[in-house]
């Protein structure tokens, strides 16, 4: 039965992969986002989910509103990371409570975990983020919790790293290193275990939450995954470059990832230093199960797809009006890093 969709950050990355899936099944979807979808002829609002009143006037005759927009790590912006996250999180909540919105899905982030005690990590799994971005995607479940204890029916969906055509970001930097045939680096040997999903498979979990009634939450991510060190592997294997997976001492490339990510000498987050070389994964049996959801990619399927994406595109990737994952990370002081002969 088709529904009338709102996507909020239906116009960034993992939102018009998603607005394209929902139309794909025959649904009505209207976009929110404070950039037009590349598509202008279809239906969208352009606002800013800190504008409760846009909000309001966008769940017009909505069935189910998918909300997606977060300012992401790449940001460094505590201020956005409260404002759009949290904030902005609630007036959508508060804007499906007014108008009558009968369902709402919340795109949260495994960022609230942290680094967990054990794996795998399940949906009852306690939270405990370590830096500004997590915290507050952890914020804004709490006040999807509060919203469903007020009566409003939220489901919140939890991804691993997001991957899949046009995802760019921090992941335009590994691309380009492969493509150009140098190293690829890992923290120590590398094997931690790291999970992925591929963002169709996760476009797939949030519609089927959005059309199952009541409040629930859901971990998405691959079902075959292994180490960094083989994910990548598989990645420079596939390119056939002359890339290569390299080694770094986890301490001190930590540290150096810390210093020159507060200098904005290089595009890393505290996200990245902190978790990059950790393990996390998630049992996905719940969606399985509940949902009748099943990935379709694994850690290596999904990396080498995005990865072909990028050289079909990369002459003609640009950030301009496009959110962080939409867009190249600039190198910076990579780009000496690039050049080294190890």
């Amino acid at each position: 039965m088709s529904k009338r969709l709102l996507i909020t950050g239906g116009a960034g990355y993992f939102g018009s992969v998603l607005a394209d899936r929902a139309r794909s099944q025959g649904h009505s979807v209207r976009v929110f986002d404070l950039n037009p979808p590349d598509d202008r002829t279809q239906d969208h609002v352009i606002g800013d989910v800190r504008d409760i009143d846009a909000l309001r006037a966008a769940c017009s005759d909505i069935d189910v509103v998918l909300h997606n927009v977060a300012q992401v790590p790449l940001a460094k912006d505590r201020e956005l990371f409260w404002s759009v996250n949290v904030v902005g999180t609630a007036n959508v909540l508060l804007a499906a409570r007014d108008t009558g919105v009968p369902k709402v899905v919340h795109t949260s982030s495994s960022a609230i975990f942290g680094i967990p005690e054990r794996n795998p990590v399940t949906e009852d799994t306690p939270p405990r983020p370590l830096e500004a971005y997590g915290k507050a995607k952890l914020e804004a479940e709490l006040l999807c919790h509060d919203a469903v204890a007020a009566g409003l029916d939220v489901s919140i969906v939890r991804p691993r790293t997001v991957l899949g055509h046009g995802r760019l970001g921090i992941m335009a930097i590994l691309f380009e290193f492969v493509a150009d045939g140098a190293p690829v680096f890992v923290m120590g040997r590398g094997d931690n275990t790291y999970q992925f999903v591929h963002a169709e498979d996760l476009a797939e979990a949030c519609l089927r939450a959005a059309f199952r009634p009541g409040a629930e939450t859901y971990n998405i991510g691959c079902r075959e995954f292994g180490t960094m060190r083989e994910t990548l592997q598989a990645l420079v294997d596939h390119a056939a470059t002359g890339s290569h997976v390299v080694g770094l001492p986890s301490k001190a490339a930590q540290a150096a990832m810390k210093v020159l990510g507060q200098s904005s000498l290089v595009p890393f987050a505290p996200y990245h230093w902190l978790l990059f070389g950790e393990s996390l994964w998630f049992d996905v049996a719940k969606a399985e199960e509940e949902l009748g959801w099943e990935p379709t990619h694994s850690n290596a399927s999904a990396v080498i797809d995005s990865y072909e994406w990028f050289l079909r595109n990369r002459e003609t990737l640009g950030g301009d009006g496009k959110s962080h994952h939409q867009s190249p990370a600039k190198l910076g002081l990579l780009k000496l890093v690039k050049r080294l002969p190890l």
